[in-house]
């Protein structure tokens, strides 16, 4: 006779998240009491009108849904538009929308790599980018965050018979709000014959003249590598204020994973209203340049080292993270608390998030508070 096995006792795993401070809510944003330094919306896009009218009109004519997946019905115009358009801003041949930035890299890296292949990760990449590694079933190493002495070793020791090496890696880390040495990294990649894939989610909209992210600033070393080589992931979703990710590279990059890319393959196409608000955002993210000029000013004036605007304040433990969290709640700001697994253990924090929308007068009020409440 079987075993009778025990019964999952769901309530007592989230038991134990509550004991360990590890208990999350979901939270509205209707709250508007609050300055909000939480959102992703880098450049105060995501209520803009005009975006809201785009994607209206294009609802009035398109409907709300796709409907299917892009390769059965749901290649609608604005999509088709909004692609060209983030090749022509991107200056690459081709794009590609994904429904999320998440499913963009997860649906890249496991079209690309191989049980065959090697991927060399940092070891602070976004969980889109590890969950790709591991579900690609290729070899992967995970190189020391942002060790260019540690990637090259692995480098030269692993690899050599692999059928190709990919490097993979953010050029914002999202929680630390440092940059990946782009230039460099480049020049690895060119040396050992690697394919270098890039997460832009939190520079696209940022940096550069043009606003497509650390890869403008870093164009000529960029585009010294291969095309075949160049693979670069961003998204709708955060200085863009829309939603869906992108993958901008190659013509034959984007047909294999077109075919391939099985996140594209089996999902529904993102929405005509969607892609209507993002190709007016990309209009917008380029033209007005005033808007990354008053972001970054708002970075430096906030702390005058950091480089982007994503500004972490380590604190450590959970509970004194939760708390500082709290304390700033009441004081006006919603700013969150950062705590495993989303960081290491030890590492809780405070992650501000600075967007164009803020005045000089709320950020110099929150350093005021941050100051009072004694965190360092």
């Amino acid at each position: 006779m079987t075993k009778a096995m025990p019964l999952p006792n769901w309530q007592a795993e989230i038991d134990q998240c509550k004991a360990k401070d590890l208990y999350r809510k979901r939270r509205s944003p209707s709250n508007a009491s609050l300055v909000s330094f939480a959102t992703n919306d880098y450049l105060g896009l995501a209520d803009d009108p005009r975006l809201a009218n785009a994607a209206s009109e294009a609802a009035q004519q398109w409907g709300i849904g796709a409907t299917a997946s892009p390769l059965i019905a749901g290649y609608s115009e604005p999509l088709r538009r909004l692609e060209e358009r983030l090749a022509q801003w991107e200056g690459t041949e081709s794009a590609l929308v994904f429904a999320s930035g998440f499913a963009a890299n997860l649906g890249t890296i496991a079209a690309i790599a191989g049980p065959e292949d090697t991927l060399f990760s940092d070891a602070l990449n976004h969980a889109s980018l590890i969950d790709g590694c591991r579900i690609s079933r290729a070899t992967t190493y995970v190189y020391r965050h942002v060790d260019l002495n540690h990637l090259e070793d692995l480098l030269q020791r692993h690899g050599a018979s692999a059928r190709r090496r990919i490097i993979v890696t953010d050029s914002v880390f999202s929680m630390d709000g440092d940059l990946a040495p782009l230039a460099e990294l480049c020049e690895l990649a060119e040396r050992f014959a690697a394919v270098l894939l890039i997460d832009e989610a939190h520079a696209t909209g940022v940096f550069g003249e043009r606003g497509t992210g650390l890869t403008e600033l870093a164009e000529n070393a960029w585009n010294r590598l291969p095309a075949e080589c160049r693979i670069k992931v961003g998204t709708l979703s955060k200085a863009l204020g829309c939603q869906g990710g992108f993958v901008a590279g190659s013509r034959a990059l984007i047909e294999y994973l077109v075919n391939l890319a099985r996140p594209y393959v089996y999902s529904t196409a993102l929405a005509p209203p969607i892609a209507a608000a993002a190709t007016v955002a990309i209009d917008i993210a380029e033209r007005e340049q005033t808007r990354r000029a008053h972001l970054l000013e708002l970075v430096h004036r906030f702390q005058r080292n950091a480089r982007t605007p994503i500004v972490p304040i380590v604190l450590g433990d959970t509970a004194r993270t939760l708390a500082a969290a709290q304390a700033l709640e009441q004081a006006g700001f919603l700013v969150p608390g950062i705590r495993p697994p989303t960081v290491p253990v030890g590492t809780s924090r405070l992650r501000i998030s600075l967007s164009a929308r803020h005045t000089v007068a709320q950020v110099e009020r929150l350093i005021e508070t941050l100051r009072s409440l004694e965190l360092n």
